[in-house]
């Protein structure tokens, strides 16, 4: 595949974002399937897709690569399924703006990851950073105690925590001189979610109308989009990428508003303002220093 130009790789990951943002909305058209079974057929679907995918990105060698995966790279692969099943528990126990806004603190526990196991040195703003977004997100926390239901944004957590270990995994094997292909990894996170769940998710109670939006998430926002964020990371510089990331809360918080009733509340706004701005304050700081 011919490299992209920076405007078509911008535009691109525009639309990953918005392929990666439909998951909250898509949930609430659901009938039947409920958590686990979610997790399960969109994992499901996940593999399928990237059977597909995988060799025509990669070619067929790519199956060769993940039969001889080092250490580092089934590590990343478990991470993933973390993720995988993580994010879509916690879409069925809170909105779909608190997950997406939990989800904002990624980069901040990378950074934070990265000093304790790596030594990376963490720049005063980042540091001030921290500080706001743990700020908002406390606060979310401290609203979400007061009324019971704080159980969604605690699995929501295990998605930014899982992708710092992942980041912090690979960058310590990159540094030793070993590569780890993440697309390959997330087909070996995607199996490891398909089987963890489908035990949890017996019987299967999924009616042909939520399989087949299943099926579209499992394509549509995970596959697909995966593998056309690693053409991007290959012309944008990762601030770029961490910005335009954001895009996928604003998307994702508009589509759940807009296409299922699902009003962000009063606190989330807030906590999310103050984790969103952090993140754009520190990278944007970051990117004019080194420019």
């Amino acid at each position: 595949m011919r490299k992209l130009t920076h405007t078509q790789a911008v535009l691109l990951m525009v639309a990953v974002t918005m392929m990666w943002s439909i998951a909250g909305v898509v949930t609430r058209q659901l009938e039947h399937a409920r958590s686990f079974e979610i997790t399960f057929w969109r994992s499901f679907f996940t593999v399928v897709s990237l059977l597909v995918i995988l060799p025509f990105f990669q070619g067929r060698e790519v199956f060769a690569r993940i039969r001889n995966g080092n250490a580092a790279f089934w590590v990343s692969g478990l991470c993933w399924s973390v993720m995988f099943t993580a994010f879509m528990v916690a879409l069925t126990l809170t909105s779909v703006a608190n997950v997406l806004v939990t989800m904002a603190v990624g980069p901040f526990l990378t950074a934070l990851m990265a000093r304790i196991f790596i030594g990376h040195r963490i720049p005063a703003r980042t540091w001030a950073a921290i500080l706001v977004a743990g700020g908002g997100i406390g606060y979310m926390y401290a609203a979400q105690v007061s009324g019971g239901q704080v159980a969604g944004t605690l699995v929501a957590l295990c998605v930014p925590l899982a992708g710092a270990v992942n980041w912090t995994v690979v960058q310590r094997s990159h540094a030793r001189g070993l590569d780890v292909d993440l697309v390959p990894a997330v087909l070996v996170g995607a199996v490891a979610s398909t089987l963890a769940t489908l035990p949890l998710a017996m019987p299967l109670q999924a009616s042909a109308h939520d399989i087949g939006l299943l099926a579209v998430l499992g394509l549509v926002q995970l596959a697909i989009p995966c593998a056309l964020s690693v053409v991007c990371a290959r012309v944008l510089k990762a601030p770029e990428i961490a910005l335009l990331a954001l895009l996928e809360i604003i998307f994702g918080i508009l589509l759940a508003w807009v296409g299922a009733d699902e009003v962000p509340s009063q606190t989330v706004l807030a906590g999310g303002a103050l984790v969103i701005g952090a993140l754009v304050t520190n990278e944007l700081v970051g990117w004019r220093r080194r420019a």
